[in-house]
């Protein structure tokens, strides 16, 4: 007995620790959600600040503009009650709503507004939106609840850019808007307030009870960073999360799985393609040709259904969501005899290799995508492969960090569900903010000036119809594929629009999340 005694002591010890982690398996290692909190699955932020950074569904709740967008993308009051436009002086007018407040408490006025559109202005802080006000010629406050806002050009699409989060010139006054903590510590006069950030964690938001629109349903909303889809494909089935997104492929296994959580399937504007550095790749600096043709190598189909199993639709335009978009463009479609054919006629010939060479240049390039980023990465090697079938030396690289300056091209994506001027002019017009390629064409940059300078849709429909002819005439991206956003949703939450379209990156699902109710 006292040699099995002895066993059991080396033995008990190692099967109640397989049994904790069994245990700890079984329940995500979690704990569940409070019935008062939603947990959102969520990629990791190190700054949160709309004036500085693009891309942040987070600013939608902690953030409010003087504009908003309904459900239909239209664009509709928010801080602001009403605005008018004078057209003789170009010059924006917009009437805040009365007892507006942040966070804190301090009053919210024209100051702010003021403030806040300077910061974006202000080169030294380098914002990523900054070509969306860049025709901004003098901003005024007439009293506390009046901005006024001129211009040097017309810009019809103004009032959509004023949806940008109003910052808190109380807290910012001064101070070096990129480092200082505010960007960790944000306050806003959203429908929630950041209340705890868990580096790298989570980040706990709780209802601001002063929002204009009236206090939001859900109390406490916790962004959980769980970057990985599969990870987060697992936490929705624990219940470790209420919401998140998932690549196409974990959307899939998500509907077949018995779990509390629906899928939802939702359209975006946001589109994925290859883009071609003509500014610091040697090779398409020196042949920008090749864009056009190479896009004939592409067999979008293939990748649509590969990639995304056959979620979305090819892409061939940046504005084919939109009323204005013109469908009459060359659409570049799969013709690989045809990219043979031109390859030839521009002067590139197989070398003893059998990839294409001219002039002593191999075509020889790297397709760049984003490491977190499947999709991407999925695409970047498709690309690859499908272009070194046909004798062009392609390979596709996985990064943490796009190499602008550098890099030859890369999987980019863009898109945007709002008026035709937002992600156009920002990305293709000649030195724009978010023209990372050196993309430039003097047709493309006049045109989209145009379109931009009148009210009249016939007129825009035009604009944008010769933009995109003219576009394809000189291609800065190869187009491939719209995608679509897959949400886990728990059962218990109610009120997601379903039915929104969404923008890059799959932001504008958290439109209405003041209305949504959790239902345990």
């Amino acid at each position: 007995m006292k040699n099995i005694s002895k066993k059991w002591k080396r033995i008990l010890p190692a099967m109640l620790l397989v049994l904790a982690l069994a245990f700890l398996a079984g329940c995500g290692g979690e704990t569940k959600p409070a019935g008062d909190t939603m947990v959102y699955g969520s990629q990791d932020y190190t700054a949160i600040n709309p004036a500085l950074y693009e891309h942040g569904e987070i600013n939608l709740l902690i953030f409010a503009g003087l504009t908003a967008h309904d459900a239909d993308n239209n664009v509709v009051p928010g801080l602001a009650e009403k605005w008018s436009y004078d057209k003789g002086a170009k010059t924006w007018t917009f009437r805040l709503r009365k007892n507006l407040t942040f966070h804190d408490g301090e009053p919210l006025t024209s100051a702010d507004v003021k403030f806040t559109l300077e910061s974006i202005l202000n080169e030294k802080n380098g914002s990523e939106i900054v070509s969306n006000y860049a025709d901004i010629k003098k901003i005024s406050c007439p009293d506390a609840r009046t901005v006024k806002i001129q211009l040097k050009e017309e810009n019809v699409g103004f009032p959509e850019y004023m949806t940008i989060g109003i910052l808190p010139k109380h807290l910012l006054e001064g101070k070096d808007l990129t480092t200082d903590e505010f960007n960790q510590k944000p306050v806003g006069a959203g429908p929630y307030k950041l209340t705890e950030w868990d580096e790298g964690q989570s980040i706990t938001l709780e209802r601001f009870d002063g929002y204009y629109a009236g206090k939001a349903n859900i109390p406490k909303i916790i962004f959980k960073i769980v970057p990985d889809s599969a990870t987060r494909l697992l936490q929705l089935e624990s219940g470790d999360l209420d919401m998140a997104q998932l690549t196409p492929k974990d959307g899939k296994a998500l509907m077949k799985k018995d779990s509390d959580c629906s899928v939802y399937e939702m359209d975006t504007a946001d589109y994925r393609a290859i883009a071609y550095n003509f500014a610091g790749s040697k090779l398409f600096k020196k042949y920008p040709e090749l864009a056009n043709i190479l896009s004939y190598g592409i067999d979008r189909q293939a990748i649509l259904k590969s990639v995304l199993l056959g979620e979305g639709e090819i892409a061939y335009s940046p504005i084919q969501k939109n009323p204005f978009n013109d469908s009459s463009i060359e659409k570049f479609n799969y013709d690989p005899a045809k990219m043979k054919s031109l390859l030839e006629q521009d002067g590139w010939k197989k070398n003893k290799d059998g990839w294409y060479e001219k002039d002593g240049t191999e075509l020889k390039f790297t397709i760049a995508a984003m490491s977190d980023d499947q999709v991407r990465v999925d695409m970047a090697n498709m690309c690859a492969e499908q272009l070194k079938k046909e004798g062009i030396h392609a390979t596709a690289e996985n990064r943490k960090e796009l190499d602008w300056a550098g890099q030859d091209a890369c999987i980019i994506g863009w898109g945007s569900p709002f008026d035709a001027d937002d992600h156009t002019y920002k990305v293709f017009t000649t030195g724009a903010g978010d023209n990372y390629t050196g993309y430039s064409s003097a047709d493309v940059d006049r045109t989209l000036e145009a379109a931009r300078s009148t009210d009249d849709n016939s007129l825009r429909k035009q604009y944008y119809s010769t933009f995109l002819h003219r576009m394809t005439e000189q291609m800065p991206f190869t187009y491939i594929a719209y995608i679509k956003a897959n949400y886990g949703v728990n059962k218990a939450v109610k009120g997601v629009d379903k039915n929104v379209v969404l923008g890059h990156h799959g932001v504008g699902i958290f439109w209405n999340v003041a209305d949504w109710k959790l239902e345990r």
